[in-house]
């Protein structure tokens, strides 16, 4: 992906098929991976853990666990890509920046808006209560990920992803305006919380089941309370 003041255009529709299938065929890759689930396996992304963190889906320990693992593998990745780019010159290695133009409010709305989407779009399509989905999950996140990018690569080369971003800037070791790709993407992430587990599909579940899931993670021990097996389920402590 191009640094978006890069003179050679970014490559938006590329992008854009690239992340929308990313995300749907790693699951199918392996049935037992899913891009998030009630164990928390394969988030690839520090705001979508996060999400899940406040809505009670994963503990505390995870979360932290999940972000370093997703940086240091970002790390990793963008080493590899510089090992086999090193022949290209100005080779940005995708590392996020704002376009000409852009200031830092306006790139902060930019990945708040664009990670918004994403997280909600994680939480409707992996919730446990609904018996109304159909389709693919993974797909759903793909598209996602690929309305993201075509909103905010022109201007801020689309982070949404902080680990993603924070392999680039470790590797090119250009950490410009490099705040605003975590601070951004974890206020989206937060506000989808608010708006899905608040909102558009309240929990019933108190403080004091919230906090038992993030200090011990034990999302197993909630029961699925369903009459309609077509209605919405809630998800009750035993």
């Amino acid at each position: 992906m191009s640094q978006p003041n890069s003179q050679i255009p970014a490559p938006i529709p590329r992008c854009g098929v690239t992340f929308t299938l990313t995300p749907h065929s790693i699951p199918q890759a392996n049935n037992r991976v899913r891009y998030s689930d009630r164990r928390g396996r394969a988030h690839l992304n520090p705001a979508v853990t996060l999400g899940l963190l406040l809505s009670c889906q994963i503990s505390i320990l995870r979360a932290i666990m999940y972000i370093i693992a997703q940086c240091v593998g970002a790390i990793v990745a963008t080493a590899i890509l510089s090992g086999i780019t090193s022949s290209l010159s100005e080779n940005s290695l995708g590392r996020n920046d704002l376009a000409h133009g852009v200031n830092s409010g306006q790139g902060l709305g930019i990945e708040i808006i664009g990670t918004l989407q994403l997280v909600l779009c994680v939480l409707a399509t992996t919730d446990r209560r609904r018996r109304d989905l159909g389709g693919s999950a993974p797909l759903a996140i793909g598209l996602s990920v690929a309305l993201g990018h075509l909103l905010a690569i022109d201007y801020t080369g689309c982070g949404i992803n902080p680990a993603r971003s924070f392999g680039s800037a470790v590797i090119t070791h250009n950490f410009s305006n490099h705040w605003i790709f975590w601070v951004g993407p974890f206020i989206g992430g937060a506000l989808a919380v608010l708006i899905y587990d608040f909102i558009l599909a309240p929990r019933s579940s108190d403080l004091t089941d919230r906090v038992k899931v993030w200090t011990s993670g034990q999302v197993e021990e909630y029961d699925l309370d369903v009459d309609d097996v077509n209605s919405r389920v809630e998800m009750k402590p035993k």
